[in-house]
């Protein structure tokens, strides 16, 4: 087993051929516009804004995308790029920051805006120019606006292409250089053309063509991996989620019988889910899989803990402790495969996300200790939770897997909020049950929501049950529509099936007297009540 090396970033330090590279300065939405960029059916990879030109070129890229920033250009140690990138003769698109980099570094004028402008705004385009990039559209549009600072003057060879009621220079573009801005967010659907923009800059300014399916990205990732491991043993860990049976899929398709996969119940699980996990990745992927019972072990690890922080940086230290030790049972061992995602990533902001903004910790990105013994394999790092399914299906699972709603890493651990015993778990696990039984049976539902499930607070309160009064717990519901889990809106669910959900679970469920509905959109929440 290798004792030495440390934590590698898995797919993103891989050298493979890109059409798009992305460079990240740290938007939370960074990923969003890879996930355009290959629902146009081109490839790309997001890289950190610093990369250097060699790193870059070795993507091979046909075009170069700047994000957008929570920062400012104007400020001192602003994130910057190798100036090769402008240099290159290779098609530029900066959003919104991105743009104001191309305007400094080109030599433009910006200044702080006095008037900042967020939401809804009304693109016109300038009807003296004809830009590749507006091929299309209509003169007038909505787009959305994210930003304070504002280009005043433009650096020599670009002109400006559109406008709003607030930013005279709303877009700019230079068609000899191919070098283009825009100051809204074409990577958002609140941005009407948004898509349009994108592939024209795709299309008719880089010159590229819609070739790239999902069954690609297997294919290179398989390659990757046979490259990686080598002749080492490779262990995977198992939650039960969607993320990792397809990485563990996806790897054992690679590298064969080098894969075990570990699948550890932490006493964390939903009602009967260690048994149901256990059968199906036996019976019905046929892997190999070692289960260790560690229920005991993560309950003494949590007892008393109510931080959700300390809560996910432990459980994903005790993740890695254990399967170092299922490791040291195997020969020649050298890498652990996770399930991670790139919403997991950025939440977290890892080292690999130099300036973007912590939400979360998640337990297997920003939880892991500095130094492990095993290097990282993270096949599925770039990729959203619904191009997860589709690599899924491509690799022949079966749709109960792939449908699998999400489930925290760090299970119900992050959904007891404050302290955890067994006596809160038992609660919340039968009102969890219950959530799921009615919304999975419910008639009339057009679709069920993307995620649904229960939270046992740390509130108490006054009831009357049988004529008599009780001091007991608040659960909370918590049902969403989301298509990638980076934003989210809560689930219209019918009065009725509210109702019986919680008619039941006051019912069924001892020590709970009120059950309530959240119905808080992300942002300004989260998914997870921690």
């Amino acid at each position: 087993m290798t004792t030495t090396s440390s934590a590698s970033p898995g797919a993103a330090s891989a050298i493979a051929p890109a059409s798009v590279v992305i460079l990240d300065f740290g938007a939370q939405y960074s990923q969003l516009i890879a996930r355009r960029v290959r629902e146009a059916r081109v490839y790309s990879e997001i890289l950190p804004h610093n990369t250097p030109w060699e790193e870059i070129r070795k993507r091979n890229p046909r075009a170069i995308i700047l994000t957008g920033g929570p920062e400012s250009t104007l400020v001192e140690d602003a994130p910057g790029m190798d100036e090769r990138v402008l240099t290159s003769g290779i098609p530029v698109l900066g959003i919104c920051y991105g743009m104001h980099l191309i305007a400094r570094d080109c030599g433009g004028t910006l200044i702080p805006s006095t008037i900042r402008e967020y939401g809804h705004a009304e693109l016109a385009l300038d009807p003296e120019r004809v830009s590749p990039l507006f091929k299309g559209m209509p003169a007038q549009s909505v787009v959305w606006m994210s930003h304070g600072d504002t280009v005043t003057q433009l650096p020599t060879g670009f002109e400006p292409l559109a406008r709003t009621a607030r930013t005279e220079i709303a877009a700019l573009g230079d068609d000899r250089r191919k070098l283009y801005g825009v100051q809204f967010h074409p990577e958002v659907a609140h941005t009407v053309h948004g898509r349009r923009v994108l592939e024209n800059f795709l299309y008719d300014v880089a010159g590229l063509q819609p070739t790239w399916q999902m069954g690609s990205f297997v294919d290179d990732a398989v390659a990757r991996i046979r490259a990686q491991v080598g002749n080492a043993k490779v262990i995977c860990a198992l939650s039960g989620g969607v993320d990792s049976a397809v990485a563990a899929t996806l790897v054992a398709r690679a590298i064969g019988q080098q894969l075990t996969c570990v699948f550890v119940d932490t006493g964390l699980l939903r009602a009967g889910e260690a048994e149901e996990v256990t059968a199906a990745f036996r019976d019905v992927m046929h892997l190999n899989v070692r289960c260790i019972d560690a229920r005991e072990r993560y309950l003494k690890l949590l007892a008393g803990v109510v931080d959700p922080e300390r809560k996910r940086v432990l459980i994903g230290h005790e993740f890695i402790k254990i399967f170092e030790e299922q490791a040291a049972d195997l020969p020649d061992v050298g890498f652990l495969v996770q399930g991670t995602l790139y919403p997991d990533v950025i939440e977290s902001k890892t080292k690999d996300s130099k300036t973007g903004h912590k939400i979360k910790t998640h337990h297997n990105v920003g939880g892991l200790p500095e130094h492990m013994k095993l290097k990282l394999i993270e096949p599925l790092r770039l990729l959203f939770k619904d191009e997860v399914r589709e690599v899924g299906r491509v690799l022949g699972l079966p749709e109960h897997i792939v449908n699998r709603q999400p489930f925290p890493g760090p299970g119900l651990a992050v959904r007891v909020l404050g302290a955890i015993d067994e006596g809160r778990l038992a609660i919340l696990r039968a009102a969890d049950k219950i959530v799921r039984e009615e919304i999975d049976g419910a008639a009339g539902l057009r679709s069920l929501p993307w995620q649904y499930f229960a939270v046992l607070t740390p509130l108490k309160s006054v009831g009357v049950m049988g004529d008599g009064r009780t001091y007991a717990n608040l659960v909370a519901i918590r049902a969403i529509t989301s298509e990638d889990g980076m934003t989210a809106d809560w689930a219209r669910l019918p009065f009725d099936l509210l109702a019986r959900m919680s008619t039941r679970i006051v019912n069924e469920v001892d020590g709970v007297n009120r059950v309530v509905y959240d119905i808080t959109s992300k942002p300004p929440a989260t998914v997870e009540w921690e």
